[in-house]
């Protein structure tokens, strides 16, 4: 009986291993995946040989403790595969014009549905993929209708394996895992989200390029659920929906920083939740630009955790209207706390600072808290507002979603306050093109009976070519 390539070439290196480790001691392997027998020319699946040089990569590391890391090299070409399954103490050096192509078949992914990512590490320590290559999940294939408002997707749940209409493969996937460190890489086209940690811890993302497609609906860049200790700087994220997304569904979230980045979306740039069961505390994020995005920074709190400690600082924010079909009113700074239906409990937001930040937005900064979800502790400081109108779309509108109010027809203000108990507003500038409809008619909006303790010093507001009001 003929023996694969592949398998042959794994029983080879696993019978001089020992030869092997004596000269790489404390120095990772590196293993091809076209000595295993990859293609790599895009059309013929590449699945068996990618997760044999896996597995081997693995098997070495495992027999001695001498060696740290496997590497796992992707030379230059296209390896279209289904799931493959990240191991312990293995990274993935995807070279610079090479290409990890996700299948776009239901059946190149596992069964179960919260298992569908093109790569995916389970319950893994010290794992990484780097290399300056990309990983494309073909997110334009699942386009069932092109539309310049928002695309029409392809899902799944036609074949009973998943209810809703979000039912698409994710891109790359950590859950339980240790120790993660994704770099040097490109994340192109998922077909639903893109990064996606779940309950792991000690992560860090370093400069990493996300694109999805503009219009296409729930390709996030980077949900953090359930984790805690996450480091992302000097990302690129250009993507249609939420950009950096913390999410708190069977666990807390602690300790969280992003720096050093830059982003545009159609949907919210960063935004803590919607799922937000359990709570988030201590997160800084530090010297971001936001370029015409729908939503600025974005809280919504729907589900009972609660908020604390968390600063935005050196944020340059701009923001517009794409189309009413995406949530949100390009708001550069939204905090709600309004629950997500009858049965939802209310969390509370607290200590919560923006310092340094510029905002140039078609809409005004939205902060409503709930009846028994209050915001308190709230500081603007040496912030600098400017508010032009650059599309047609109606304004005059509150806008909650998800969930709460929908909707809610009003004149725009330049800060909206509701259900505040603490509230520093020091060095603010507000300023206000020229608008012959009136629309700009309101620096303040609050309802005196749910906002206390509010304190001004230093606030300016007046239109961008006329005189300045102090207050």
């Amino acid at each position: 009986m003929l023996i694969p390539f592949f398998f042959y070439h794994l029983i080879t290196l696993r019978t001089h291993a020992a030869t092997i480790l004596s000269h790489a001691a404390a120095s990772p392997l590196s293993f091809s995946v076209k000595d295993f027998g990859a293609r790599g020319n895009g059309v013929h699946y590449d699945t068996l040989p990618i997760q044999s040089t896996i597995d081997a990569c693995s098997a070495a590391v495992s027999t001695s403790p001498h060696i740290p890391s496997c590497h796992v090299e992707f030379p230059r070409g296209k390896y279209l595969t289904a799931t493959v399954h990240l191991k312990s103490s293995v990274i993935l050096r995807i070279h610079k014009n090479a290409t990890i192509l996700g299948g776009t078949k239901i059946e190149d992914y596992p069964r179960e549905q919260e298992r569908w990512y093109v790569v995916l590490a389970e319950d893994a320590a010290d794992v990484g993929i780097t290399g300056g290559g990309e990983i494309n999940g073909q997110g334009l294939k699942f386009v069932k209708r092109f539309e310049k408002r928002k695309n029409v997707m392809v899902s799944w749940n036609e074949t009973g394996a998943c209810l809703g209409d979000e039912c698409r493969p994710r891109l790359v996937g950590f859950i339980g895992c240790r120790n993660v460190r994704v770099w040097d890489v490109n994340l192109i086209e998922p077909a639903y989200w893109c990064l996606h940690l779940v309950r792991s811890q000690n992560t860090s993302v370093e400069d990493v390029t996300i694109y999805g497609n503009f219009n296409s609906p729930n390709n996030d860049g980077i949900d953090i659920e359930d984790s805690n200790n996450t480091f992302i700087t000097r990302c690129r994220i250009d993507t249609g929906d939420d950009a950096i997304c913390p999410k708190s569904s069977t666990g807390p979230v602690y300790n969280f920083t992003a720096t050093n980045s830059w982003i545009r979306t159609k949907s919210s740039a960063i935004k803590l939740g919607s799922a937000s069961w359990y709570d988030f505390k201590g997160f800084l994020f530090d010297n971001i630009t936001i370029y015409q995005s729908h939503r600025g920074l974005g809280f919504q709190i729907r589900d009972g955790g609660n908020v604390s400690d968390i600063k935005f600082s050196n944020i340059n924010i701009s923001t517009r209207y794409y189309d009413p079909l995406w949530w949100g009113r390009a708001e550069p700074i939204y905090v709600t706390t309004c629950p997500r239906d009858s049965t939802s409990k209310e969390g509370s937001i607290s200590n919560l600072q923006f310092i340094n930040i510029t905002a140039t937005s078609e809409n005004g900064i939205f902060l409503s808290g709930s009846k028994h979800g209050i915001l308190s502790s709230l500081k603007f400081i040496n912030v600098n507002l400017t508010y032009r109108r650059r599309t047609r779309f109606a304004g005059g509108l509150f806008d909650y979603r998800p969930g709460c109010e929908g909707l809610v027809n009003h004149s725009t203000a330049g800060l909206m306050m509701e259900h505040i108990d603490g509230l520093v507003v020091q060095n603010v500038n507000m300023r206000w093109f020229e608008d012959n409809s009136a629309r700009w008619n309101n620096p303040l909006e609050f309802r005196p009976s749910t906002v206390n303790n509010i304190s001004f010093l230093n606030f300016h507001s007046g239109f961008h070519s006329g005189e300045v009001a102090t207050i």
